[in-house]
């Protein structure tokens, strides 16, 4: 099963839940489609804020162990990786012809805790591989690259004897202030500073025509089409659009079946274009 979903820290300060309530809404759906399939074990495609990799930026990592670190009013956690099975993963990667990164006890963000917080309830409900995929810091893996990443890690997914739930997390548009800064490192206190003075232009930076583009060829699991919205994701929808990569890596690694969009909201308050689309799920699969 494939779930992509976007994510944004603006969604957890809305503590009071006033804004986004399509978007909600969905995501609830989702993750009752998720307690159906009842996973043995999920595969997050997530990016990075420049907090994990700042001076080491691989394109494409595989984590044998990682945390979640503690941001606004989430607390840190760990992850239940299971270790064996990521490293038989990295293996497979290498061989197939991906110079992957290997990480060990990596901090990881709210890119991975969201989308498991919201889908699965808690960061330690299933074993979970992350998988970071480089959207933030120039030069980013083209949308070519990409697809052949997920489908490489879909072809190792196939011969478990698992239920596995991809995820991909991330966008749609949106330029976040941090981001639009050309820096590899940045700390805290500048990051805050600048997110302040440019919350208010980046409310503004949402381009719905772009996100419908998007969630139309994941529905139609058109790759050609995604490979080219993934290449052109700055210029047309923002700096954070270039997240977009980890629906298309979900995508392939899926199987590339539609993956058909079950909300669309653009909420401003978040600075995001948030949507929510899975894949069809096999009845025959559910364990309710």
């Amino acid at each position: 099963m494939v779930v992509c979903a976007s994510h944004s820290p603006g969604k957890d300060r809305d503590a009071d839940e006033r804004f986004g309530k399509e978007f909600r809404a969905g995501l609830a759906g989702a993750a009752e489609q998720v307690r159906r399939f009842a996973p043995d074990l999920v595969v997050v495609f997530g990016g990075d804020h420049r907090r994990a990799f700042r001076h080491v930026v691989p394109a494409f990592a595989v984590a044998l162990s990682a945390s979640i670190i503690a941001e606004g009013r989430h607390g840190a956690g760990e992850l239940t990786i299971p270790s064996e099975l990521a490293r038989e993963l990295s293996e497979h990667l290498l061989y197939a012809g991906f110079d992957i990164a290997v990480c060990r006890g990596v901090g990881l963000d709210h890119a991975f805790a969201q989308p498991i917080r919201d889908l699965l309830g808690a960061l330690d409900a299933k074993p979970v591989i992350p998988l970071p995929v480089n959207c933030a810091t120039a030069p980013l893996p083209t949308g070519r690259r990409v697809a052949d990443f997920g489908a490489a890690v879909g072809q190792f997914l196939a011969g478990l004897a698992q239920r596995v739930l991809v995820i991909g997390t991330g966008g749609l548009s949106h330029s976040p202030p941090s981001l639009e800064v050309d820096t590899h490192d940045i700390s805290n206190e500048e990051r805050s500073r600048v997110i302040a003075e440019g919350m208010a232009e980046a409310q503004t930076k949402i381009r719905p025509d772009w996100d419908t583009e998007v969630l139309q060829a994941m529905a139609d699991w058109n790759e050609p089409a995604l490979i080219a919205l993934v290449d052109t994701a700055h210029s047309r929808a923002g700096a954070g659009a270039n997240e977009v990569r980890t629906w298309l890596a979900a995508g392939a690694a899926g199987g590339g079946r539609p993956v058909t969009p079950l909300v669309y909201e653009p909420v401003p308050e978040w600075i995001t274009g948030m949507a929510v689309a899975t894949s069809a799920s096999n009845p025959g699969l559910d364990r309710s």
